[in-house]
């Protein structure tokens, strides 16, 4: 039997033989490539070791980015707790690779292992408790976060929990959300899936979070089984993720999913989530509900509504005012929940001065600042931790806050803090941004277009630089905890591997956001498009809502309307009828800037068409509205050509005539659908104008001519496979021979 073979180096061993970590009797997981990362720059340790070497020895054969390797060292350091900008373990060579700096020696067979070594005990347990107790940035929470610990309890337990955290911008919901996940984190095998809806077109693009969630935690460890749970359980939003499945299989998921109704979405996902749930404990955090789209509020409410077992807790969070100013349906939504005792809430208040004490004593250990300077603090922030927690590192960088001979001290009067001091958090987050570098500035701006969510690629094309500088400067900010998050690694449709980074906070991206001039926001959304139908080719379609709203931006206002108008569609797919909407009311509105044409005709009746069907989807398909809806666009018809636009548009109107009982203008339509099909010579809309024709003379009881047009139906649609997308099915040509011969007799 072959010795086991360890390294040892601080609390840590690396195991060679079974290739793992271990800090103590605590396995931490590692990806492959990052354990063969972390055994080449041990193998060489006090040596620098290139980049170049690394991607070599690591990836062989193999073209990869600096990207790659940086998001291992990333993981690297988070497995060893080792800070970037003070390291223990791996220190950076700026642009030139990486030295391991510990104190590595080999622990041989027999000898005491490292958690057997005076100094070397290390309980992850105790770690964490500490943590929560002293870091600044959980303080005046411990009561949210008991009741929250006390609430994942239950859902562990089988009785799944929905809770809403809510709070105004800055008071810290995403914060305490953290803490409870960091905790979470720790049990065994409990997957944390989490999604962001986004405020410029989350409201338009159907389960935006939920896709994005699912997504991440596809590609995350233990993927595989995600996927495989949405391949047999929820076909139809697999088919909305086709980067998840290989191209031979992405067709027959596009079929499986073709009519899929709001009720089947809404259970397939379910069930999706419940099989997971089963397998193991599921946490899904969904972040700014007040951005969220309808959808995605009709499944927290069926989740929350099923009385099945499930080890699943829900956590959305969201700001009250913002709802309630645009009246968003979650409002509703939650008020019906919380009167059936189904969700539960944590509004978070303003900390308490007694707490902004607390915060300075645990980020200025032994401080001696004047007893009024909490006050002070307090007064100006009125205790909004976002605020707070700036406002005091803007003194630091002001060096109004110094350490003397290991001291903190407050280096001005306090009257001068009160003076120079900017009034609330968006004028301090921009007294921050002027003190970046004319580059950081640049790199910010063009992120804060990106989105919240932004690659180096987008940021890239955005200001028509390259990627490595890009990423060299959202690196430095991420480092400094400023405006940026650490960066996570993405692959594009085009087999491009970008980091992508997040904002730390909306208000971190929206203050640089509008310190720009409209001209140059117009410019890099335009840029970032291009690149984005660049990347997605043939699938940018998948992105149209996103695309939409550069365009929008950017004033290209024809393919603003173009992408509208495919988003509105993929809406409609999924059966999200009030997102559908929306997006073609937005795409009508902006069409009433432009020029008559053939092509402005042809999308105003695509428009139309996707507006109907969502509205008679909402509202009931005997909605009174379709004929003032026609009547909008009655001369659409006459001014363009025959298209098949046109005859979707009056097939519609005929079939919402038949609904409303009025044969005789459903009849009347049905001998217009047959005239245009003709004349477009379409053999497809031939079939489907017979069918129609045979469908209303079938309402109104002329059997005879009813099965006169079903027959010739029939032969058309044989003689022209193969075709199979209908608009709606005629009645069996069986029963309407049967009524026929009955008639007859």
């Amino acid at each position: 039997m072959q010795a086991t073979r360890e390294i040892a180096f601080g609390q840590f061993r690396l195991d060679l033989t079974n290739e793992c970590l271990w800090c103590g009797t605590l396995a931490i997981s590692l990806r492959p490539k990052a354990f063969a990362v972390l055994k080449i720059l041990i193998e060489n340790s006090g040596q620098l070791v290139s980049k170049e070497n690394v991607l070599d020895t690591v990836w062989p054969g193999t073209f990869v980015g600096d990207a790659v390797l940086k998001d291992n060292i990333r993981q690297l350091r988070e497995a060893l707790n080792d800070d970037a900008g003070s390291p223990i373990y791996i220190e950076t060579a700026h642009r030139r690779g990486y030295r391991f700096i510990g104190k590595p020696f080999e622990l041989l067979p027999g000898k005491p292992s490292a958690e057997a070594m005076p100094g070397m005990a290390f309980s992850q347990t105790v770690r964490r408790a500490d943590f929560a107790a002293t870091e600044p940035r959980v303080l005046g929470r411990q009561t949210e976060l008991a009741k929250m610990g006390e609430w994942l309890d239950r859902a562990l337990g089988g009785n799944r929990q929905v809770v809403f955290v809510t709070g105004e911008a800055g008071i810290g919901k995403t914060t305490v959300v953290e803490a409870l996940l960091e905790d979470a984190a720790e049990l065994p095998g409990i997957r944390i899936m989490r999604g962001q809806c986004l405020e410029n077109y989350g409201a338009g693009e159907a389960y935006l979070p939920l896709l994005d969630g699912f997504s991440r935690l596809s590609r995350s460890p233990g993927g595989d089984q995600v996927v495989n749970s949405l391949r047999h359980q929820a076909p139809a939003w697999l088919a909305q993720m086709p980067s998840l499945v290989p191209q031979s299989e992405r067709a027959d998921l596009r079929s499986q999913s073709t009519g899929a109704t709001r009720e089947r979405m809404l259970r397939e996902i379910t069930d999706a989530i419940e099989t997971l749930s089963s397998e193991t404990p599921l946490l899904l955090v969904l972040e700014d509900l007040h951005w969220s789209d309808y959808s995605t509020l009709d499944l927290i409410s069926y989740l929350a509504r099923r009385r099945d077992p499930a080890r699943l807790m829900v956590i959305g969070t969201y700001r009250p005012v913002d709802v309630i100013v645009a009246d968003h349906p979650l409002k509703g939504v939650k008020r019906e929940l919380q009167a059936h005792g189904l969700c539960r809430e944590v509004a978070l208040e303003c900390l308490s001065e007694e707490v902004v004490g607390e915060y300075l004593d645990a980020r200025f250990p032994g401080h001696q600042f004047p007893a009024r300077l909490r006050q002070t603090v307090f007064r100006r922030t009125e205790g909004t931790p976002l605020f707070m927690v700036d406002l005091v590192e803007y003194l630091a960088d002001q060096k109004a806050i110094v350490e003397e001979q290991g001291t903190w001290k407050l280096r001005v009067d306090l009257s001068e803090v009160e003076q120079r001091v900017p009034s609330n958090v968006r004028d301090l987050i921009q007294k921050q941004i002027e003190r970046l570098s004319l580059d950081e500035r640049t790199v910010l701006e063009a992120a804060s277009v990106a989105g919240m969510e932004c690659s180096s690629v987008a940021i890239a094309a955005g200001l028509e630089n390259t990627v490595e500088w890009v990423e060299e400067h959202c690196e430095e900010l991420a480092r400094r905890h400023q405006f940026l998050s650490p960066a996570l690694l993405v692959e594009l449709p085009d087999g491009t591997v970008t980091p992508r980074h997040r904002f730390i906070h909306v208000l971190y991206r929206d203050v640089p956001y509008r310190l720009m001039t409209p001209r140059r926001r117009s410019q890099i959304h335009q840029r970032i498009a291009e690149r984005g139908i660049a990347i997605y080719g043939d699938r940018a379609r998948e992105i149209a809502a996103e695309l939409a709203m550069h365009f929008e931006q950017s004033r290209d206002w024809p393919r603003a309307v173009q992408y509208l108008t495919q988003a509105a569609e993929n809406a409609i797919h999924k059966s999200a009828y009030h997102e559908a909407a929306d997006l073609a009311e937005r795409g009508l509105v902006i069409l009433k800037a432009l020029p008559q044409s053939t092509q402005r005709n042809q999308q105003e009746i695509a428009l139309r068409i996707v507006l109907i069907l969502s509205r008679g989807a909402v509202k009931g398909f005997a909605w009174s509205g379709v004929e003032s809806a026609h009547a909008d666009g009655k001369d659409l018809l006459r001014l363009s050509k025959p298209s098949p636009q046109g005859f979707n548009w009056l097939y519609l109107l005929g079939l919402f005539r038949m609904f409303l009982a009025n044969t005789r203008g459903a009849l009347e339509i049905a001998y217009q659908v047959i005239e245009l099909a003709e004349e477009l010579e379409d053999p497809r809309l031939i079939t489907e104008a017979h069918r129609a024709m045979g469908s209303t003379l079938l309402e109104i009881g002329r059997y005879a001519e009813a099965l006169e047009y079903v027959n010739r139906s029939s032969q058309l649609y044989s003689a022209n496979q193969p075709f199979s997308q209908t608009l709606i099915s005629g009645r069996d040509c069986k029963v309407l021979s049967e009524c026929s011969a009955g008639k007859a007799l």
